[in-house]
């Protein structure tokens, strides 16, 4: 799986670079970016960095400190993130989420989020979804939907749902994007058909292993599923979705691949073809 260069005497020339979360080791982002970094001739190395929540804001500015040139944030990190760095892009500060920062030879720590853009180029380029006109549902209300809201609701939507465990939280986000289209927020037990076009799961079941409690009527046999998360086999999201009859069941290894590709290139200047690298990863899906 390590894609990336090893510690030699090239490895200590290279930029370093990373991703942080918790846990991380799941992560197939190394063998991403090593695949990137050769294919564009790029001299980087790329580690994993499992910091716990409360040790997030200390350990990056370590990372920093000790050279680091750039870091991929997953969860739990997306929101803290937000709140590290200098400066924000304008689609990291609509999100108020961050999963790419990038360090500047002035120190500057700038914050970008590319979930979003890399959730719409698999959907819509890889996967061949048309958005428009779509009722959809997504499940959550962290970082990781955060980052997404803007780019969908770019589309000319019928309807967006956030659904999440707490209500209150879901509602308070969709306020928060209400003036970029029809969004609304509610329970998970709360959420009514008739069937979605498409549900997105944003939240943790897939690393948990338990889908979150959905009332029945959501699902019909021309509704697509896609879970954020991905991995090898199925997911409890998408063994939900197959149980529900759904038109089609996705991970999201698109979207991993391509976000990192947009995060490269705010790093290296140089956008990485994707498709050859989604096509490595088929093989292990």
């Amino acid at each position: 799986m390590a894609a990336f260069l090893s510690e030699s005497s090239e490895a200590a020339a290279a930029d370093h670079y990373g991703l942080a979360g918790h846990p991380v080791a799941h992560s197939w982002s190394p063998f991403i970016h090593g695949m990137f970094a050769k294919a564009t001739g790029q001299n980087l190395v790329y580690r994993l960095f499992d910091i716990e929540p409360r040790e997030f804001r200390r350990e990056a500015l370590r990372l920093f400190t000790g050279g680091l040139r750039g870091l991929n944030i997953t969860l739990p990190h997306k929101q803290a993130a937000a709140e590290l760095v200098n400066e924000l892009t304008p689609r990291a500060a609509r999100a108020q989420a961050v999963n790419t920062i990038a360090f500047y030879e002035d120190t500057t720590l700038l914050g970008d989020n590319t979930d979003g853009v890399g959730l719409i180029a698999d959907l819509e380029g890889n996967l061949g979804l048309d958005l428009a006109n779509k009722r959809i549902l997504i499940l959550g209300a962290g970082g990781a939907v955060r980052g997404v809201l803007e780019p969908l609701l770019e589309r000319p939507l019928r309807a967006l749902v956030i659904a999440n465990r707490t209500p209150g939280r879901a509602k308070v986000l969709a306020a928060e994007f209400a003036d970029l289209g029809p969004v609304e927020g509610c329970g998970f037990e709360d959420t009514e058909g008739p069937p979605y076009d498409l549900i997105i799961n944003g939240t943790s079941a897939s690393l948990d292993g338990e889908m979150p409690p959905m009332p029945p009527g959501l699902v019909s046999e021309a509704t697509v599923c896609y879970d954020m998360a991905y991995g090898r086999g199925e997911t409890a999201f998408t063994r939900w979705a197959h149980s529900q009859r759904a038109a089609r069941a996705e991970k999201g290894w698109g979207m991993l691949v391509e976000q990192a590709a947009a995060a490269f290139s705010l790093w290296r200047g140089v956008r990485p073809d994707t498709k050859p690298v989604l096509e490595a990863l088929s093989h292990f899906r």
